[in-house]
């Protein structure tokens, strides 16, 4: 891996993680044009990890207060929509795994990710806010979270699509979604390294350590853009239009993997 491919791929994970496109499907399509095989899993973490940056930054306020009060409605709520995803991550965790190698899934991903947003858009929403949602609602949203864990399905737009299903404000969805992704990365990541180091995996310092550190750079600033541009244009966007690029990418992704195979 390059630095500028070190860039790109943080560019792209900064992008695609808050954005409703999925930016695991992304970062495994441009891996396999890249024809990156080694480190990769060493590197995604690294990257998702500092997109975190981003949260933590722009949600600090939110993110002290649930510290405050741990036992107070929004912490409960990110905690109901967690373990859905823990379970899921935990009981499907080598078939995912072995989807993320393959690619397998990736254009259909890509697919289910457009269906989701394009119904999501298409529900009337009750405008329930923090204190009109239930532990239901968050659950169902965990549960659309977890099988966001499938490479190309986006971990944002299945929660948005689901917490806009279940009616929950725009607003307040957003802000859910963007809270529920810290213990859902944090936990990821934490089960990723744990099998890396099992496996006795190291990383090679002169060729990885410098690629490593501009993509983790490049998801921290761009993770930061997105965070900000979603919370400010967020109630006036229409999913549709995400919907629309995934439908085209997962297309591509489609016809790649059925006729040409040359990368799938």
């Amino acid at each position: 891996m390059t630095v500028l491919q070190g860039v790109i791929l943080g560019l792209v994970q900064g992008l695609g993680e808050f954005l409703p496109i999925s930016s695991s499907g992304h970062l495994v399509l441009f891996q396999r044009l890249f024809g990156l095989q080694e480190g990769v899993l060493t590197f995604d973490i690294a990257v998702h990890l500092a997109t975190l940056i981003a949260v933590f930054y722009v949600l600090w306020d939110d993110i002290i207060g649930i510290l405050k009060n741990p036992l107070g409605k929004l912490p409960l709520l990110i905690i109901a929509g967690t373990i859905p995803t823990a379970v899921i991550g935990f009981l499907f965790n080598d078939f995912f795994k072995e989807l993320f190698v393959t690619g397998a899934s990736l254009g259909i991903d890509f697919i289910l990710t457009g269906l989701a947003l394009w119904y999501a858009e298409s529900v009337k929403s009750k405008n329930k806010k923090l204190d009109e949602t239930t532990y239901t609602d968050a659950a169902l949203v965990g549960v659309a979270q977890g099988l966001s864990i499938l490479p190309g399905v986006s971990r944002s737009g299945f929660t948005l699509a689901g917490s806009l299903i279940r009616g929950l404000d725009r607003e307040f969805a957003l802000k859910f979604s963007f809270l529920m992704s810290i213990p859902a990365i944090l936990g990821a990541a934490a089960k990723d390294g744990y099998d890396l180091l099992k496996a006795g995996s190291s990383m090679s310092i002169g060729v990885e350590l410098w690629p490593m550190l501009a993509g983790m750079m490049a998801a921290a600033v761009s993770g930061y853009i997105t965070v900000k541009f979603m919370l400010k244009k967020f109630s006036k966007i229409n999913l549709k239009m995400f919907s629309l690029y995934v439908f085209v990418i997962g297309a591509l992704v489609l016809i790649e993997q059925l006729f040409i195979r040359k990368y799938f």
